[in-house]
């Protein structure tokens, strides 16, 4: 089975869909073995195509609006020098609104292809005409269409009239090492300083994710020491905004230093504002045995449930009395702990990466 996937980002990029895409397609042994191509850095000049990921340098990245479309004549020609051939047996569309997937589909139109939904997709296209339209495309064209969550799946149908029997349901998941073999550390607190709460938020800083005042308020919160793993860039730009002069940066941490940074903090929080497509840093934190506190937005309450902790964080009298409930009683850290590590369970990336071979042996007959 050749399959051909893309992301037209530089492969250092932060976020969940560069970390799938790594997960399942990278490694000298991938879960599934595939041409995968990403952006070079925009300091380079020349295309490298000698390793995996190929890095395509395709100048003038935009999102919407005639330079899009231009853009992805550029990337799709790019894409064309590098896999001349076509011999592949199925394209995996990652991100159903950007460049990589509108490229594909110009250079390949009769492929047979799997889209892959991920939570930017949806907001952009929510957002903005030019994604709205190249998702809708990408939607009707695809042989199958792949949700993490059913939420992403009623969100999607809201965007592009898709036919239910076309929309396939498989989670995303966590590599199987970390579920087999949590690192040193984790998933064994450290003795709890009595009256502190070693908060983390692990993630982009965006719009969606988080804003200043929520970060600055819940660092501000009695008995509360929080820890912020953001790539710098973001983190800088929200502390322009805010004093956040009591929050300890981290910087972003690698995944392996992330898993490791979970051993040192007693709950990780996850405020999304609008959704999120699976939520694979919560998943990762369970199997460290990292209690969660979750904004319920659509994605988010269908993975945790009730492993971990619903909480409101635009109510900030209610998020008080949850952190100082943690505070009285710190067994509660316990109890969703425990229920983390068996939720974690249900999401090894291996059956992630069969299901999604087992669609493509299917599409591509």
């Amino acid at each position: 089975m050749n399959v051909l996937t893309g992301i037209d980002l530089p492969p250092d990029s932060p976020g969940g869909s560069v970390e799938l895409l790594r997960d399942l397609y990278g490694g000298p042994e991938p879960l599934i073995p595939a041409d995968v191509f990403m952006l070079a850095p925009e300091d380079r000049q020349a295309p490298d195509t000698s390793g995996s990921p190929a890095l395509l340098a395709v100048p003038g990245k935009t999102v919407s609006g005639p330079a899009f479309w231009a853009y992805v004549d550029r990337l799709g020609a790019a894409v064309r020098d590098r896999y001349p051939a076509a011999d592949h047996d199925v394209l995996h569309l990652q991100h159903l609104a950007f460049g990589a997937t509108a490229a594909l589909q110009q250079v390949f139109p009769d492929r047979p292809s799997i889209a892959l939904v991920h939570g930017t997709d949806l907001l952009f296209a929510e957002d903005h005409p030019t994604q709205a339209a190249v998702l809708r495309e990408t939607a009707a064209s695809a042989d199958a269409i792949v949700v993490p969550t059913r939420a992403m799946a009623d969100r999607l149908r809201r965007i592009a009239p898709v036919p239910s029997d076309r929309i396939v349901h498989i989670p995303w998941g966590v590599p199987d090492r970390l579920l087999a073999d949590r690192p040193t550390g984790a998933g064994h607190r450290a003795e709890r300083e009595a009256g502190v709460l070693r908060v983390l938020y692990a993630g982009r800083l965006t719009a969606e994710k988080a804003t200043s005042g929520l970060i600055a308020a819940v660092a501000s919160l009695p008995g509360v020491e929080l820890s912020v793993a953001a790539p710098p860039a973001e983190f800088a730009a929200l502390a322009a905004r805010s004093d956040l002069s009591r929050v300890r940066r981290l910087g972003w941490l690698s995944r392996e230093d992330l898993w490791r940074a979970f051993g040192g903090h007693d709950l990780l929080i996850v405020p999304s504002l609008r959704l999120e497509a699976f939520g694979l840093v919560t998943i990762e934190a369970q199997a460290c045995g990292l209690p969660v506190a979750y904004q319920p937005v659509p994605g988010l309450t269908e993975v945790l449930g009730r492993s971990a902790l619903p909480v409101d964080f635009g109510d900030f009298t209610a998020l008080r009395g949850r952190i100082e409930e943690f505070l009285r009683s710190p067994e509660r850290l316990d109890d969703l702990a425990a229920a983390g590590l068996v939720n974690s369970g249900r999401f090894p990336l291996s059956r992630t990466a069969g299901d999604l071979a087992e669609l493509s042996r299917r599409v591509a007959r």
